[in-house]
């Protein structure tokens, strides 16, 4: 059996609701509002293994999962589009793919805005200071408006990951122990 199948399929089902959400809070001229339900859902998914249980478990019935999703939508205050999408997902039982329904959304809504997302993995965490002289450098190279999504590593020992789409500068002194490593081992 091919495992990517399955993903690919919840891709599939996340990107559809993600593309009519999307075009009814641009209709709606609710974008701004649409990123920030985003950016809480994303939020409440990272830090409730309660939510995460419930999107993802069989055990609860349709309804349960219906009245569970309009209560959270409703303490959340998401708006309309978000929270009625919700549950249509949760009658279809389709909630399973809501991290794939966020992360379609986020891109959607960042190429809206002319934005890329920049993966940056540091080895201690970042100032301010140097967030904003990250993502302007970013910009230059890329011509687009640049949000990063930092996380800390300290196997990194120092310095940084940066991945924009498909290229990837490694600056850590992690892989560079590695490749020294690595020419050590051809030279003896």
């Amino acid at each position: 059996m091919d495992v990517s199948e399955p993903a690919s399929i919840s891709a599939g089902i996340a990107g559809r609701y993600a593309t009519a959400v999307f075009e009814l809070a641009k209709e709606a001229k609710g974008l701004t509002a649409l990123e920030a339900d985003v950016d809480a859902l994303g939020a409440a998914m990272d830090d409730s293994a309660d939510l995460r249980s419930l999107i993802a478990s069989p055990v609860y019935s349709r309804d349960e999962q219906a009245k569970a999703v309009a209560a959270i939508a409703k303490k959340m205050k998401l708006s309309a589009t978000l929270a009625n999408t919700l549950g249509l997902m949760a009658s279809n039982r389709r909630l399973f793919v809501l991290p794939q329904l966020l992360a379609a959304l986020r891109d959607l809504i960042a190429e809206e805005k002319g934005e890329v997302t920049a993966d940056v993995t540091v080895a201690a965490p970042l100032t301010k200071a140097q967030e904003t002289k990250l993502a302007a450098s970013l910009k230059k190279t890329v011509g687009k408006t640049v949000k990063l999504n930092t996380t800390v590593d300290d196997s990194l020992i120092g310095g940084l990951i940066v991945k924009v789409g498909s290229n990837m500068i490694d600056t850590s002194i992690r892989s560079k122990l590695a490749s020294l490593q690595n020419a050590m081992k051809e030279v003896g």
